[in-house]
């Protein structure tokens, strides 16, 4: 590598990774989510202090996240500035890593693939795996590992050799401890695709497969991830209770989140898909059969055809006014690439039966990993962490575009620019807008930030940080450090920044959390010997997150008599 190669590498790779990191920063600076924030930290805190989740309290995610943001609790202390600066590192490596990937996939592929990369790349600063909901949170840990996956899968696949195989294997099983529903697909479709490649291989070379680098690469990547799967087993064995730890990740939670098929092709139904799906498919097939003599205007009617959804996403946002509809439209851009890489991926498979590669199946594995993700809350609640993977997405079909008969030179170049520029703007405007927060209330007037030394960066507009920094005071003057409380429904961290010892099971009251009906919460309100119950009145979050609350109110009550009524909470003691 050239030394001018090398400063350009960097300056793009540090424009990137500063990009996202501002972005990042910016959004905590105005925005706290402490409905989500509460159940990360909250639950980090209770393992910095020794307990154990599935075993001591029932837990329905994976664990890895929380034990991250534990470390950073035993290291750090309670600061929640700290994590925030742990997810502005983790969203601008995101990026860079989804550069390279897009490069590296590419290479040899593409003319100008450097430049390319970039253009795939850059409106992840305002869409990267945490720019859009910027607090420590397992989606966003979840892409990030899936990324570095498939960075490994690339190199073992690129420079083959039983020490990247093993890398590889361990590294396709990181993300299902992050996130089940998206490292699940995601190690399946990686495993299913290195499976595949081995009998294409075989099939192709015969006896002298077995002795082959990529063949010895291929079981490499087998071993490790059964031993790391192996030994991850152990682990929770002889800690949680592996029984145990796959009743809540696995049977309770998908009781709990697993949809219907029926609302999961529901993405698939988006009226827009009935004119931009025709008109790229007629762009790629004037691509592939393109007569030499019409050359020209058959590349400029197949770039309208294929610019038609970008520039209309772009108008968007002169046609709509509404924040909600600009949002639709640029996630309108998702079932259409979609469908496009799944049609690419099932020609991929029939391809690679005469060369196979790892590169080849990677569009089957982003599309697993994505489709799992959109399991858990659909089109809208789900792809706020998953852009890079749809980014890689991109990345494969400017390739499929540029290897058909009828594209310039300058043809992949222009159209990248234009779909970059397109996620850019209307991407800035999607988080700008906090539409992905909408499940929250943010009251107009000036951003509040708490006065509380652990609460130091959190800032959001409305009552809520100043009540809080009320009831922590309040706490931390009349309530016994080691008295039993419940907080109805939980939605501040308030055992982050107490440093208080959870002596109830469930510290977040929703349906996806809670296995507990009302009956059962009171009694082991009485079993766990609970002194305090602290219900908040002014919630952050839209909607009653508690279906059975007044049932549990009111078996509460029958305990509890108020001690004190603060500006956005009532304080109950038994």
């Amino acid at each position: 590598m050239t030394p001018r190669i090398a400063l350009r590498d960097f300056a793009a790779g540090f424009g990137l990774f500063a990009a996202t990191v501002c972005v990042v920063l910016w959004q905590n600076a105005h925005v706290a989510i402490l409905w989500d924030t509460s159940y990360v930290l909250d639950s980090a805190s209770r393992i910095a202090v020794g307990q154990i989740p599935y075993r001591d309290f029932p837990f329905v995610h994976p664990p890895l996240t929380f034990l991250v943001q534990a470390a950073i609790i035993r290291l750090t202390g309670r600061v929640f500035f700290h994590h925030v600066l742990y997810v502005a590192a983790m969203g601008g490596l995101g990026t860079v890593l989804t550069w390279r990937l897009a490069l590296t996939s590419m290479r040899g592929r593409v003319d100008a693939a450097w430049t390319v990369a970039l253009l795939v790349a850059a409106p992840l600063a305002v869409l990267g795996i945490y720019s859009i909901i910027p607090i420590p949170e397992y989606d966003g840990d979840c892409a990030f590992w899936i990324l570095i996956a498939l960075w490994l899968l690339l190199r073992a696949d690129a420079k083959r050799s039983v020490a990247r195989g093993l890398a590889a294997g361990a590294g396709i099983c990181v993300p299902l401890f992050f996130k089940q529903n998206m490292g699940l697909p995601f190690l399946l479709a990686a495993m299913g695709a290195v499976l595949l490649v081995l009998v294409f291989t075989r099939i192709r070379r015969g006896q002298r497969a077995d002795d082959a680098p990529e063949t010895r690469t291929l079981l490499a990547i087998l071993a490790g991830a059964c031993a790391t799967l192996f030994a991850a087993a152990l682990a929770l064995h002889w800690t949680t209770g592996l029984g145990t730890t796959l009743h809540w990740t696995i049977q309770f939670a998908g009781q709990r989140r697993l949809p219907r098929l029926r609302k999961m092709l529901a993405v698939f139904r988006d009226p827009s898909l009935l004119w931009a799906l025709p008109c790229v498919v007629a762009a790629l097939a004037l691509l592939r059969v393109a007569p030499p003599q019409r050359l020209r205007w058959t590349r400029i009617a197949a770039f309208a055809l294929l610019a038609a959804p970008f520039l209309f996403t772009l108008a968007s946002l002169l046609i709509y006014d509404d924040a909600d509809e600009r949002g639709d439209s640029l996630l309108a851009l998702w079932p259409l690439l979609l469908l496009l890489a799944a049609a690419m991926a099932i020609a991929n498979v029939f391809r690679l039966r005469r060369q196979p590669s790892l590169r080849g199946f990677f569009p089957l594995i982003l599309l697993a990993a994505i489709f799992g993700t959109l399991m858990s809350q659909q089109l809208w609640g789900s792809t706020y962490a998953i852009w890079p993977l749809l980014a890689l997405l991109v990345a494969e079909l400017l390739a499929y575009i540029d290897s058909t008969r009828a594209a310039s030179r300058g043809f992949v170049p222009t159209f990248a620019a234009l779909i970059s520029v397109t996620l850019l703007v209307c991407g800035g405007f999607y988080t700008a807008s906090e539409e992905r927060l909408s499940y929250l209330n943010f009251p107009d007037g000036p951003v509040q930030h708490s006065a509380f030394p652990q609460l130091a960066g959190m800032a959001t507009p409305g009552p809520y940080l100043p009540e809080l920094d009320e009831l922590l005071r309040y706490a931390e003057a009349n309530i016994p450090q080691n008295d039993g409380l419940i907080l109805l429904p939980g939605e501040d961290p308030f055992y982050f920044a107490t440093a208080r010892v959870p002596r109830f099971p469930v510290l977040l009251f929703d349906p996806t959390t809670d296995p507990y009906s009302g009956a059962e919460a009171a009694a082991l309100a009485r079993t766990e010997n609970i002194r305090w119950l602290i219900v908040k009145r002014d919630l952050q979050l839209k909607g009653n997150p508690m279906p059975n609350r007044a049932e549990t109110m009111i078996l509460l009550m029958k305990e509890f008599t108020l001690a004190a009524h603060l500006h956005g909470y009532d304080v109950y003691r038994r």
